[in-house]
C-alpha cells in the first residue's frame, strides 16, 4: 500500500494505482524527498507531476510544503485516483490550518505541455510508464523548458535496464542514482 512518507499528511495512506501504473516505491521517494529536503526545494514549491499515476510524488512534496502541485495523468482511471489522493491529503492539510492547491489535468503530457506555460514550477517529477520511449520522453523534456523556474530541479525515472534518455539542449544531468530496476535521474537548466 502506497502512502505519504513524511511532513503534514505523513502515514496517510493513499489509494492503490489504477491498472497501467507502477508507482514509485517508498524506498526510492524517501531517496528523493531526502535531497530534496535536504535542499530545502520543496517550502512554497510550484510542483509539476507528468505521468502523475498516483500522484504520490506530488502529494508527498505538498505534505513536505509545496505550495502547488500539479498532476498530469492521460489515463481517466488514474486520474480519478489522483483526485482521490489529492483529496485525502488536502484533509490533512486543512486540519493544520495550511492551504495549498492540488490540480489534477487528465490529458497527455504531449497535450498538457502543448498549451504553453501559464504558470513556471520550481520542481518536476517524471516518472513515465518504462514503455514509454526515451525519444518520447526526450521530446517532452523540450516542451518541458518555458515552464521551468531558471533554478528547476527535475527528477526523472526510467528503466535502468535501457539506454540514457537524450537531453536535449538547455539540461544538463546533475546526477544519476540505481535503485534495482529503477534510475533516477537529477537534472537541472544549463
Amino acid at each position: 500500500m502506497t502512502r505519504i512518507i513524511a511532513g503534514i499528511a505523513g502515514s496517510r495512506q493513499l489509494a492503490g494505482p489504477a491498472a497501467p501504473t507502477r508507482p514509485t516505491s517508498d524506498r526510492i521517494r524517501e531517496s528523493i524527498f531526502n535531497r530534496l529536503d535536504n535542499w530545502d526545494a520543496l517550502e512554497g514549491a510550484r510542483v509539476l507531476d507528468l505521468y502523475a499515476g498516483t500522484g504520490a510524488l506530488a502529494l508527498e512534496a505538498v505534505s513536505r510544503g509545496a505550495e502547488l502541485a500539479v498532476m498530469v495523468e492521460r489515463d481517466s482511471k488514474a486520474a480519478v485516483v489522483c483526485i482521490k489522493n489529492a483529496e485525502r491529503v488536502q484533509e490533512a492539510l486543512i486540519d493544520a490550518g495550511i492551504n495549498a492547491d492540488t490540480l489534477v489535468a487528465c490529458k497527455s503530457v504531449e497535450n498538457y505541455l502543448a498549451a504553453g506555460p501559464n504558470q513556471k514550477f520550481d520542481v518536476v517529477f517524471i516518472d513515465p510508464p518504462y514503455e514509454v520511449t526515451n525519444q518520447e520522453v526526450s521530446s517532452n523534456l523540450e516542451r518541458l523548458l518555458p515552464w521551468l523556474d531558471e533554478q528547476a530541479i527535475i527528477v526523472l525515472e526510467r528503466s535502468s535496464r535501457g539506454a540514457a534518455v537524450e537531453l536535449p539542449a538547455g539540461y544538463q544531468l546533475d546526477d544519476t542514482k540505481n535503485y534495482g530496476d529503477t534510475s533516477v535521474y537529477w537534472l537541472s537548466l544549463t
